[in-house]
This record gives C-alpha cells, structure tokens and sequence, in this order.
C-alpha cells in the first residue's frame, strides 16, 4: 500500500511571537511548538512515523512564513529512501517566505537504499527581505551493514525559480560519477548547504557572509573536499563530500552557526531534538 501523506505549515506574527498553524493528510505531522530563542523563533519538528518513503509513496510539505516570522524546521531522523521495483518514492517539498521572513531549514540526511528509485524536491521562493539558511544532505547505501548503492537511482531536486536549479541524477551504475575525482571521489555522502536572500547582498556583504564560512571550513578534517561559493548575488551554496553523515553534518552546522551570527546576529541554538 502507498502513502499520499501531506503536511502544511503557515507561520505569521502575533506581536513579537511567531506563531504557526498546521493541517496534515496521512502519516506526516509536526511536532509542538517550540521557542528555546524566545517568542520571535519557531522550532517545529516534522515526524513522519514510518520513518521510510517506499516506492509509490509520495510526501509533500508545504511552508509559508508570513512577513517578519522566523522558524526553523528539523526531523528527529534521516528519511530513508527504500528498495523499490519499480514505483518511484517521492519527496516534494514547497517553502515561500514573505517578506522580511526568515527560516532555517535543516532536516537529518536523506539515505538512498540500495535499489530505491526516488526523488527528492524542494522549490522556494523569497520575496525582498526575506533569507533562509537550508541544507540538503545525501547518503549512498547503507556501508555499515556492507550495503553499497549498487542498484537503483536517486534524483535531487533544488530550485529558486528564476535565481538557481540544481538537478541530480545519481545512478547507481554510473560508477564514473561516483569514483571520479571530478564526481564523488568515492566518498558516499554529499551534502549542500546554502545562504539565499530575496534581495541580491552588495558585494561587500556578499563577501563577508563567503568569508565567514571559510573560517568555519579552516582547519576541518572535510576542508579537502569542502567548499563554498556565491552562485548568484543572492544565493551562497557550501558543497560537501564526506566518508559519513556525521563529519558532514558537524561542517554544517559550524558553517549554520556562522552563517547565524554573521547575517542575523543570532547565536548558533541548535534544535533541542539534536541534544537528546
């Protein structure tokens, strides 16, 4: 059987809170509502319960940050992207930030099993004023239990309308992309992450908020295969191989917390779900 599972999040401001309003279709939900920042930021927790999207399955999130609202959503787990025969397993995400509206969006690792035909999608929009830290992070097989991605092909999906798509398809037979020096290097995991802004950073800006990420990628055992660039005026990407998730995702959450502080004058607070 498959899951058409749906969730949509509408955040706005109440005085100096953010406050957010959710309604869900099928297996995928949010967590209460948390302010460890104060009033101003909302973390949210998605839950999707059957901790795995099968072939056939298709989950959709929708976000919307009203003018002003902050948020930041998480996962308590990665997505697992599982063996299929066939059908294609889907993950679209669709996020739009009025604005002056800010939102983090960083979910745990998607994991491609072996034989999975899968897509994962997001699309965002930000009107002027309005900026968004993400990431997006992609595991290869299950080495752990000596299950390579050998079979199966994953698709990544990333799109500013009118600022910068990106689009992967990743194949498992594709075995030059993933040794390659000019691919994966043989690694197993990349990860992305990015700084965008509804409105283009003057070249100064634009260069501090590159400068303070490459203090954070200094002297890390990823900075060989790590690095960040400005796209467009408006769109800083961090490009990442790594041998596993978690060295990965320690590099992104220092860049994050840089990115916090340089652009936002906030400090790093990262999600309470990541402590426990």
């Amino acid at each position: 059987m498959s899951w058409l599972a749906r969730l949509s999040l509408h955040y706005r401001r109440d005085g100096e809170r953010t406050v957010a309003h959710d309604h869900h279709q099928g297996p995928l939900r949010v967590l209460q509502r948390l302010y460890p920042e104060g009033p101003a930021v909302c973390h949210h927790v998605l839950l999707h319960p059957p901790g795995g999207v099968a072939g056939g399955d298709v989950l959709e999130v929708q976000a919307r940050l009203e003018a002003g609202t902050h948020a930041l959503v998480t996962t308590p787990g990665a997505t697992r992207f599982y063996r299929s025969e066939g059908e294609r397993a889907e993950q679209r995400c669709s996020l739009h930030l009025a604005r002056g509206a800010r939102l983090e969006w960083l979910p745990m690792e998607a994991i491609a099993h072996p034989g999975c035909q899968a897509l994962n999608h997001l699309c965002a929009t930000l009107e002027p004023g309005a900026e968004m830290i993400g990431w997006d992070v992609l595991a290869l097989g299950l080495p752990a239990s000596d299950q390579p991605f050998d079979a199966g092909e994953f698709t990544q999906h990333l799109e500013w309308p009118g600022v910068w798509l990106e689009r992967a398809r990743i194949a498992a037979a594709d075995t030059l992309l993933h040794q390659s020096p000019l691919g994966w290097a043989g690694h197993d995991v990349l990860a992305t992450a990015w700084l965008a802004a509804g409105t283009p950073w003057t070249g100064s800006r634009c260069q501090q908020l590159l400068d303070v990420a490459r203090d954070a990628l200094a002297g890390h055992a990823l900075s060989a295969t790590a690095g960040v660039t400005a796209v467009q005026p408006s769109v800083l990407v961090l490009r990442v191989l790594a041998p596993g998730v978690e060295p990965a995702m320690e590099l992104l959450s220092r860049v994050r917390a840089a990115w916090r502080q340089a652009a936002w004058r906030l400090p790093a607070e990262p999600p309470r779900i990541w402590r426990t």
